[in-house]
């Protein structure tokens, strides 16, 4: 722990900026008169246009603050070879740290426009290198040693009620408390997630609550339109019933592998000046989504199904291995294609425990672009409260991942090609496998905090390294 990527006197810095912000905005929070919701309908919100109460005050505008503190090490470990992108075998700890201001404002009849001004700072383990399935959902692949600021959602959202009765949507840091029509079409245009919107689970979607692995807050064979920091700019398109949602989103793509979107030269500070979108109508990435919800013995569930096309001038795997140093860069061609598929699972067994799984699957001949090098993956969980223990707010989660990719990746790595998050220099292939256990409790109303272990065999798909021992602690503090 004691190489953490935190100089003294930053240390501070954060906790100062955190209390300031609650000092000053703590009167506009209260003003909004925000209805509390749970995590549950956080990560369902078609489920609480269902199920919440006509209760609460619908709002013009409202505002969010959270921060959240993860710090990760392991211990040394054993390795035949290592590569410019393998984890190192030296023992090592890594700190990183989030700050989002959150505000929405209600623009016209069934219209809201919400901003999000995210600050970070820090590192993930081996500067984000070395592990697929990577352990740290907030550690961003661009690093950071001075914080850094970004305005990483802008966007309007249009709702048109179709019918079939109302009922009160809560607000959450994305949303405006209000009355909706249980049938509805909603349009969302600007700069936010495609996260925001798709490959939802309730158990396990956000880092900085639940699971902290890449490959449990998302599909890890979904190379899903972002930029470094996870957003980029397009529109999508829901259309909303009380049993189903359809959903539709295109995306743009940055420029470069793992790079920065053009709008960041603008919205982030400093700017990056290598920052540019790639062509608009022929460098894109598109997704839909089929959602269907159901009960069982009156215990709500959900499945979605997911598929996306990307398209770019991605190097392909295959032609890399006749070119220098399989340099995957030199192969680069407009027009090609990667293609997958999602299945996402969701299930509450009884009142307090719920089980998770996702599959995933793309057609791995071409290089991976923005998220990982992941080629098909499962996954599978189950998440505990804690009423049983009279803890009724924290939280027990134990989850399994495995990961593999295609054999032109194999060969490609093999022949000492570099991915997003791999590349020993060699490969003794063999699938990623990660076991991720954690426990959330609650501190106070508006602080929590979190222990989590991962343990990961083969890390980037090579059985000549490892296995690593991630151990993580994790303070989230919002209002």
């Amino acid at each position: 722990m004691k190489d953490i990527l935190c100089n003294p006197p930053k240390r501070w810095f954060w906790p100062a900026l955190v209390l300031l912000v609650y000092m000053l905005a703590l009167p506009s929070a209260v003003l909004a008169q925000v209805p509390e919701i749970t995590e549950t309908e956080k990560a369902q919100p078609e489920a609480r246009a269902e199920t919440q109460p006509e209760a609460g005050q619908t709002q013009t505008w409202n505002f969010y603050m959270q921060s959240t503190t993860i710090v990760q090490a392991y211990p040394a470990f054993s390795a035949k070879y290592s590569g410019p992108n393998s984890l190192p075998t030296s023992s090592q700890g890594r700190e990183t740290v989030s700050l989002d201001l959150y505000s929405g404002f209600r623009l016209w009849s069934g219209a809201e426009m919400h901003f999000d001004v995210l600050t970070w700072q820090g590192f993930g383990l081996g500067g984000t290198l070395g592990i697929d399935d990577f352990s740290n959902g907030e550690a961003y692949k661009i690093g950071t040693g001075p914080p850094r600021a970004n305005i990483a959602r802008v966007f309007i959202r249009q709702t048109i009620g179709l019918g079939g009765g109302q009922a009160f949507v809560s607000g959450d840091p994305l949303t405006l408390a209000g009355k909706q029509d249980l049938s509805r079409l909603t349009f969302t245009i600007g700069r936010f997630s495609s996260k925001d919107l798709f490959d939802n689970n309730r158990y396990a979607n956000d880092p900085r609550t639940q699971f902290m692995n890449w490959a449990l807050m998302a599909n890890a064979a979904w190379d899903y339109p972002s930029d470094s920091l996870g957003y980029t700019t397009g529109i999508a398109v829901e259309l909303s019933h009380p049993k189903w949602a359809l959903r539709y989103g295109f995306f743009q793509l940055p420029n470069q592998r793992n790079g920065f979107t053009a709008e960041s030269q603008y919205l982030m500070w400093p700017g990056d000046g290598s920052a540019g979108d790639g062509r608009f109508w022929q460098d894109w990435g598109m997704v839909v989504e089929h959602e269907r919800r159901f009960t069982i013995n009156a215990h709500p569930g959900a499945i979605r199904v997911l598929g996306y096309l990307n398209q770019g001038p991605f190097g392909n795997y295959r032609a890399a291995l006749y070119v220098p140093d399989a340099n995957i860069s030199l192969t680069q061609a407009p027009g090609r294609h990667t293609y997958g598929f999602g299945f996402n699972l969701e299930q509450e067994v009884t009142k307090n425990i719920g089980v998770f799984s996702r599959l995933g699957w793309n057609n791995g001949q071409n290089e991976a672009w923005m998220f990982t090098d992941v080629n098909h993956t499962g996954s599978l969980g189950i998440v505990v409260k804690g009423e049983a223990w009279h803890r009724p707010d924290d939280t027990i989660g134990v989850a399994a991942v495995i990961s593999g990719i295609s054999h032109d990746n194999q060969l490609y790595l093999a022949a000492g090609g570099l991915g997003i998050l791999d590349g020993d220099g060699a490969l003794n292939y063999a699938k990623e496998k990660v076991l991720e256990t954690y426990y959330d409790g609650k501190i106070t109303k508006q602080l929590r905090g979190a222990l989590d272990y991962q343990f990961v065999a083969d890390p980037a798909f090579n059985r000549a390294r490892g296995p690593v021992s991630v151990f993580g602690m994790r303070l989230h503090f919002e209002f």
